[in-house]
């Protein structure tokens, strides 16, 4: 059987005195999205472990799900970071600047917020990792982090100290633990009161740059019912925070090291978290308010 011929290079190109495409979309496009809360998702673990966080597939859908069905926000789900800039954003090969479809992107100006649910240093350029500390300083928009956020670009210290910590270790496994809810009138707690139990990879955060001081800790794990003896265990003040607000510049950050197991993502509880952390990282609302460790319940 004869070989199927493979377009040239040259022939995707536009002919001699051709023009391109037009840059913008068809004629007669309208955006669905125009008057909506728009998120961008990140869900690359292309630079990071590659098979300890295969559940992010679920996350991330049902994330998408959760804001479209409230109408909260509607999200556009990307496995890289192309779009996480403020400079142009094309297509490739026809689809390139100039070629004969070129096709121009949204980039980081089109969007309320950006969700990284990533791992590893990515592949953002110096000029890309600006852009997004600008996006949430200096704009006003909001950043969230899920789970493995803070084991991302940990080599960046300025993505760390937005973000409010950097991942250690996770000492305990998968495993079922109780909260202590310290913020109960934030409305991402709504649905979780102390003494929830979860099952998730429960994290413990470096000494640096998490600091009490400057993260506003919605809930923390329960020390009481863990194994504080375990070689892993590095933190000797019993502070395991489950999630927190912050602000960045003008900007509001929302983080939490839940959602690790699928089953993570089909509790109503886990979602209600996410959802209000998302809107108050969309709309705001409450300012963050740090404060020291609450006392335990007796």
């Amino acid at each position: 059987m004869a070989a199927l011929p493979v377009a040239s290079a040259a022939a995707q190109q536009p002919a001699p005195g051709a023009s391109a495409a037009p840059a913008g979309p068809p004629r007669g496009y309208r955006d669905p999205y125009a008057d909506k809360k728009r998120l961008l998702i990140i869900a690359d673990l292309s630079t990071g472990n590659q098979s300890a966080h295969i559940g992010s597939s679920h996350a991330v859908s049902v994330i998408e799900q959760i804001g479209r069905k409230t109408g909260a926000y509607i999200s556009i789900i990307r496995t890289d970071t192309d779009l996480v800039t403020k400079g142009e954003v094309w297509g490739t090969g026809a689809y390139a600047k100039g070629g004969p479809r070129q096709a121009r992107g949204r980039n980081l100006d089109y969007f309320d917020a950006v969700l990284f649910y990533t791992n590893g240093e990515t592949r953002m350029t110096p000029q890309q990792k600006q852009d997004l500390l600008d996006f949430v300083a200096k704009d006003g928009k909001g950043f969230i982090g899920v789970h493995t956020a803070t084991a991302t670009a940990v080599s960046w210290p300025e993505y760390s100290q937005m973000l409010g910590g950097n991942f250690d270790n996770h000492p305990w496994g998968i495993k079922d633990a109780k909260i202590i809810v310290e913020r109960p009138d934030f409305p991402a707690m709504k649905k979780l009161k102390t003494g929830s139990v979860l099952l998730d990879e429960h994290y413990q955060m470096l000494p640096t740059p998490y600091s009490r001081a400057e993260v506003d800790v919605l809930a923390r794990l329960d020390t009481r019912g863990l194994d504080l003896t375990l070689p892993g265990v590095h933190r000797k003040d019993g502070d395991f925070p489950v999630a927190w607000i912050k602000s960045y510049g003008k900007g509001r950050v929302f983080y939490s090291g839940l959602g690790h197991p699928d089953a993570a993502w089909d509790d109503p509880r886990v979602q209600a978290l996410f959802l209000e952390g998302i809107k108050w990282a969309i709309n705001g609302g409450q300012a963050p308010r740090p404060h020291p460790m609450t006392p335990a319940p007796k």
